[in-house]
This record gives C-alpha cells, structure tokens and sequence, in this order.
C-alpha cells in the first residue's frame, strides 16, 4: 500500500505542470463557452414593402331574375301541348305551353249570351221597351191625342151653342171632363214614353249588363291564359309539366326570365352593414364553375336587418351581366363586396401591428433590436395593414417570438425563418 501511494506521488511530482497545462485549457474552454452565450430573443419578421390592399366582405348570396314571367293554370284542366323545353331561348309573342280550353270556351259562350241578353234589355231600356211595347204605346198615345182634339172641339162647340141657349151648362161641364179625361190620358202616355222605368229597375238592368260583360271579361282572360306565350325574349329555366298531364288552378306551368343579366342577392352580416355603399364592387363566384369570376356594382343598401336563417343581415342587390348565361335562377354563390382597394401602399402584416391606448404602434427591427414605431394606419384585410406614415419602405418589422417570449422595446433579438 505504501509502494503505491509513493508511486502515485512520485507521478504527479513528475508531471505537475501537465496537470496544470490540462486545467488551465479546460479553463478557458468554459470561459470561451460563458462568453459566447446568445441570449438574443428569436422572431419572425417581415418587411414594409408595397402592394394592393382590398378591404372587403366576403358572404354568400343567390341568383334571381331581373325580369322574370311565371304562368299559372287558370283552372284545373290537362295540357295539351308542350312546345319547348327547359333551357330554350324563346322570342316574344311564341307559343310555349297549350292547355285545354273546351270547358273555358263554353263558359265564355255563356258569358256572351249573358252579355247580349243584357244589352238588350239595357236598349229595350233606353227605347222604353221592347219593340211591341213600343209600337203600342206609340198607337195608343196617337189615339189619345187624337180623342183629346175630339173633346176640345165638342167643348168649343157646345160653349158656342151655350151663348146661344141652346147647349146646357150640364153639356158643356160634361164636355169638360171628357176634355180633361182625354187630356191625362194623353199625359199618361207620354210620361210612359220618357220615363217607363224607375230609378230601381234602370239600376237593376244595369248592373245585369256590367255584371255579364266583368264574366265575359273573365272568361275570355281565362281563354288567353291557356295559351302560354313568350312575353319578351328570354330563357325558359323551369318546366314541371308535360302533355296530358293535369294541373290545378294555380298550378306552376313555366317559368321564363330574360338571363342576360340577372340580380344578386347577397346576405352581409350585421357588423359590415355599415360598411356598404352604391358603386362598390362585386365579385360572384359559384362552386360549380371553379375559377369562374363575375362582376358587378352595389346599387341598393340594405334599409334594415332582418333574421335569415341563425343570422341577422342587411340584403344588399347587385345587377351582374350573364351574356354566357351562366349563372342560373335560385343557384348559391360566393359573394365578395370590395369596400375599398388601394394600389401601391405600403403593407405589413395584420400580426405585426400592435395597439394600445395611444395608438397603433410596430416593433421595428434595428441591428437585432427592437425599437417601438408609433404608425399611422389605414385599410385592412384578413392578412395585411395598410401602413400611411411611419415607418419607410424595406424597413423590417417583428411579428412574434417563436419561444413565446413577450417583445418589448430595446429587446435583442435574432430573425428566424
């Protein structure tokens, strides 16, 4: 044991200043290490540069006619002919869709009769009766006056005879009452020629003729409607009956709509209301054709907010050319309203401006350390920031430490991609 520990003595008595060398290196190994410690924080970051910024609303909406035409069955009856088929342009005045008229023809027959009874009755009325009635009362009131100037001249005479005693004051009363008998029959009848008819009756046979021609009216609409025809050029986008088919008054029969341009119904939600205005710019998409785009202009702002399925939204209308004819009544499509655009702007991302009570402010990245930079802001998207005024061009901007370090100002930190 003792040869041993003198043995290991006598070692490091021989090699002391290896030891020390050995130590002294390892020494300012770990001073080297200390000293090189980073303790720079790492960020993302990005730089000002210039670009086009769309503020915008991005919803959904649906197609409608601008002018559209829908027929209707008139009354329960079969179609008898159908002449077109859905997706044809048809020109106006053309015969689309025939129904079955034979039940509406022998109601406007009855209608016409009705309407010709009435009239004559209502001439009959203005003549003072029918043609019989009329020839007899002219022969009667003829006659009447013709006994009328028989009794004026029976009075004459016996008024003559009675200055001379020879007619009676009894004859000549007696000649005056025929006079005056013969004279109220003549009045009688004239009063039957001018005035026949009473105030009720007149009225009666006149709302018989206005109440016959309203029905001949009706039944000869009814006739018009079972013959469909094109009103104006257009496109027929809906077709639910074929020939021989029945169909209920009311029934659907076709649908026509002029598609070259066609209106936009799109649903913004509540808070971006206040956001719209006539002229703003409209692009429509439809999933059914991807990377298909139409255009068109805001031209009406919602006037209230009413409840669309769990949403509360303001409609807002656009008019959108469709000369491919496209877009089809009743479909869904995406909506983005452009409520302002700004070309060549200075932008940064949304993630690197920060607010607070004095204003928007970014971290500006200056020798790998941060400087707080109040700017001035203007429109926005979902991605970036229209910067007006302070910060320039190229200047780079911290977005966020990716060890979830909070940045303050004057913190060292190191860019990272």
């Amino acid at each position: 044991m003792a040869n041993h520990n003198s043995a290991k003595s006598g070692f490091y008595a021989r090699h002391r200043w290896l030891v020390w060398g050995l130590g002294v290196i390892m020494a300012v190994i770990l001073l080297a290490s200390f000293a090189s410690r980073d303790d720079s924080v790492p960020v993302t970051a990005a730089s000002v540069s210039r670009k086009t910024i769309r503020s915008v609303i991005s919803t959904n909406g649906k197609i409608e006619p601008v002018q559209n035409f829908e027929a209707h069955a008139p009354i329960g009856t079969t179609v008898k002919r159908v002449l077109v088929k859905e997706g044809d342009h048809v020109k106006r005045g053309q015969m689309l869709v025939e129904l079955n008229a034979a039940s509406a023809r022998s109601q406007a027959a009855q209608a016409q009769a009705q309407v010709r009874t009435a009239e004559a009755n209502a001439s009959a009325l203005e003549r003072g009766g029918n043609q019989e009635e009329v020839l007899t009362l002219q022969a009667q009131l003829v006659k009447a006056r013709g006994d009328s100037q028989i009794a004026q001249r029976n009075l004459d005479a016996l008024q003559r005879l009675q200055q001379s005693g020879a007619a009676s004051p009894g004859e000549v009363r007696a000649a005056q009452n025929q006079l005056d008998a013969a004279a109220a029959q003549v009045k009688l009848l004239e009063s039957k020629q001018k005035e026949r008819y009473s105030h009720p009756e007149i009225a009666q046979v006149q709302a018989q003729q206005s109440g016959a021609q309203s029905a001949l009216n009706a039944a000869q609409d009814v006739l018009s409607q079972l013959l469909v025809r094109a009103p104006f050029d257009g496109e027929v986008y809906s077709l639910p009956v074929k020939a021989g088919t029945y169909v209920n008054p009311g029934d659907l029969i076709l649908q026509e709509a002029d598609l070259s341009k066609v209106l936009v119904r799109a649903y913004v939600d509540e808070p971006d209301v206040a956001k719209l205005a006539r002229g703003e710019r409209i692009e429509l998409t439809w999933d059914a054709m991807p990377g298909k785009m139409w255009t068109g202009q805001v031209n009406a702002v919602p006037a209230s907010v009413k409840l669309h399925g769990a949403r509360n939204v303001g409609e807002t209308t656009c008019i959108v050319g469709n000369q491919d004819f496209k877009l089809l009544p009743n479909i869904n499509v995406g909506v983005t309203i452009v409520t302002a655009e700004h070309d060549n702007v200075l932008a940064i991302p949304r993630e690197a401006l920060r607010q607070e009570e004095s204003g928007p402010f970014v971290f500006q990245i200056v020798n790998h350390e941060l400087k707080r930079q109040s700017v001035q802001t203007s429109i926005s998207n979902l991605t970036s920031v229209e910067v007006a005024s302070g910060i320039s061009e190229n200047a780079l901007v911290a977005i966020g430490s990716t060890n979830s370090k909070p940045l303050r100002d004057s913190l060292t930190v190191k860019v990272v991609h």
